[in-house]
């Protein structure tokens, strides 16, 4: 069958999504690719299509072992021949597929880096027909590392391993030094590279500094009972205070952290992606591979490592293409933190300072008196206009010149001997005298109350504005006491001017307003009672297998037969995302549901 046979046939969709086909092309050709891709733009369709259209034997490797399991499932629903081997199978499990795979009736092989990367299994892999790689969750071996998980880092000797057989490496981000890794690591710096647009404007980007971080996540949520949400800090310990916290408050609330049992975290997972209004509070072991398509928002409480992880943290929102919003506060604790952790990193020096510079364009972003989206855009080598969809475009910032007061904190920090940190410069500028002051006769410094007619939050956010625009910098090595960069002393011989937002506040009424009201977008033409009842047939049905429920069907398909209403098999298999498979398996049940719905009169107005 050709790519468009298959597509339609298999998977049920008439044609591919823009950038796919491409891909696919590439991979058929018999070269290799490295595809970065964002969350939702399909990423596992542009290996699996040519996988079946080249027959043989494709093997696709995850780092999850859950995301594995749930493509597997996915495929098989779709009456392809795929299975996995990983540690969670027991050995006669593993044995009995294996003996599958040997004898040619396995499609697409999905086995676990440390089950694949064995000089056994590679031996006995390569006596049999095998036609395609793909590697997921790609940047993973450049950004993570060895020390991330060593069979990982080991994938890059495949290509030595499989002479001639194509690698397709995907990833949902990677900014120009992580492509070039990847390209020069898994392909020798032989392969195509296939960038897709970063831009996921369904998104509600929006950064206020960190205050009481439950208090300001409990604000958020206001008006949004009902939602699925992740909500990601940076401690284990801190996952399980927010989800209690929100427990008390009447939310349903869950912790997450690779400290749980795996039974426990298992039971999170499957609760967060089956039932509706679960928030999540996690570290960043969840998430890669969760593939909910209604998650409403993804709260940060804590400053993440990269702007790489932002988005792909914040991408886990509004798959379904309907508005989302991604909400972050920081401090500067939070920066002194996330630096100590990388000079805490193995890897070198140089590693360590690409991490660091990851981690400026991240405050840089917090600190944006622009534009949000043409930030982040712009970060991973696209440019776009003003967005009008986060929150310094529905509430634009006034930028003042701020050189004079600039000056003052770079006197202040000069004068009280370059190793202090925000919160005593801020209190010696706004005149607020201390222990460690008074101590030691800062009181008497000609800078101490220069800015009292501003008060201490002021300073905060102007001291957060220097270190993000490159002025101050953090002792990290010490206790965070702040000192002047190169810029500072230019600054302080005239060259130059420093221009500033006034404050960081929450966003104000009109911009929540505004948000609120981009937020309402319902789907035209679809009975909401009707979208509800195929919903719960889907949860139902994906119980009764044990798979998540968008396996079944996605939240794109049910709502396209909500709003088609097919009453016969042929309309069924018309629907978007219903292929053969799913029009013998699925097709009687799901249009017994829609023949109910319109018998019972509700469908009338």
């Amino acid at each position: 069958m050709t790519p468009h046979d298959i597509l339609r046939k298999t998977f049920g969709y008439e044609t591919f999504r823009p950038g796919q086909e491409g891909i696919v092309t590439t991979l058929l050709e018999g070269r290799s690719v490295l595809a970065v891709m964002p969350t939702g733009s399909g990423k596992s369709l542009c290996y699996q299509v040519p996988a079946l259209a080249r027959g043989g034997l494709a093997i696709v490797v995850s780092p999850l072992v859950a995301l594995m399991q749930d493509q597997v499932a996915a495929l098989k629903l779709a009456g392809v021949a795929a299975e996995t081997i990983n540690s969670s199978l027991s050995r006669e499990e593993n044995v009995a597929i294996w003996r599958k795979v040997a004898a040619g009736e396995v499609k697409l092989l999905y086995p676990s880096p440390e089950r694949l990367m064995t000089e056994r299994m590679i031996a006995a892999l390569s006596k049999l027909d095998v036609q395609l790689i793909a590697i997921d969750e790609a940047h993973c071996i450049s950004q993570w590392g060895p020390s991330f998980r060593p069979e990982y880092d080991m994938l890059q000797t495949l290509r030595q391993a499989f002479p001639g057989v194509p690698i397709g490496a995907f990833a949902a981000t990677a900014d120009e030094a992580t492509r070039r890794d990847i390209v020069g690591k898994i392909f020798g710096g032989d392969a195509e590279v296939y960038v897709a647009g970063f831009d996921r404007p369904n998104i509600h980007l929006a950064v206020a500094p960190k205050d009481n971080a439950k208090q300001q996540l409990l604000d958020f949520l206001d008006g949004r009972e009902g939602q699925s949400g992740i909500v990601y800090a940076l401690a284990r310990k801190s996952t399980e205070e927010l989800a209690s916290f929100l427990v008390s408050k009447g939310r349903r609330a869950i912790a997450y952290h690779a400290g749980m049992g795996a039974e426990d975290r298992a039971e999170a997972q499957s609760l967060f992606m089956t039932e509706k209004g679960i928030i999540v509070c996690a570290t960043i072991a969840f998430g890669m591979g969760i593939d909910k398509p209604d998650v409403r928002f993804v709260f940060h409480a804590d400053l993440p490592s990269s702007l790489d992880a932002y988005y792909q943290e914040i991408g886990r929102a509004g798959r379904d293409g309907n508005p989302a919003d991604a909400r972050m506060v920081f401090g500067l604790a939070d920066i002194q933190l996330r630096r100590r952790f990388i000079d805490k990193e193995e890897g070198g020096d140089e590693r360590r300072r690409r991490e660091h510079k990851r981690l400026d364009a991240l405050v840089a972003y917090c600190e944006a008196p622009e534009c949000r989206r043409q930030n982040l855009l712009y970060y991973f080598g696209e440019e776009s206009e003003p967005c009008g969809n986060c929150d310094v475009c529905l509430d634009p910032a006034q930028l003042v010149d701020g050189t004079a007061e600039a000056k003052w904190v770079i006197e202040a920090v000069k004068a009280t001997g370059q190793r202090f940190g925000a919160s005593h410069v801020a209190d010696v500028l706004a005149g607020k005298p201390n222990d460690k002051a008074e101590a030691l006769r800062q009181t008497e410094l000609a800078v101490f109350g220069i800015g009292k007619a501003h008060g201490r939050q002021h300073w905060q956010s102007m001291i957060r504005q220097m270190v993000g625009g490159g002025y101050l910098t953090i002792d990290v090595a010490g206790y965070g006491g702040l000192s002047l960069s190169p810029k500072a002393h230019a600054l302080m011989r005239g060259e130059g001017a420093f221009r500033h937002r006034q404050s960081v506040q929450k966003p104000s009424k009109k911009a929540e307003r505004a948000r609120k009201l981009t937020a309402a977008v319902e789907t035209e033409g679809v009975s909401e009672e009707l979208l509800q009842r195929l919903k719960s047939l889907r949860a139902r049905l994906a119980r009764e297998r044990r798979v998540p429920a968008y396996v079944i069907f996605t939240d794109r398909t049910l709502i396209d037969m909500a709003a088609k209403r097919p009453l016969t098999r042929w309309d069924f298999g018309e629907v978007n995302g219903v292929g053969e498979s799913k029009l013998m398996q699925f097709a009687e049940v799901f249009l017994g549901e829609i023949r109910a719905f319109v018998e019972s009169g509700a469908a009338r107005p």
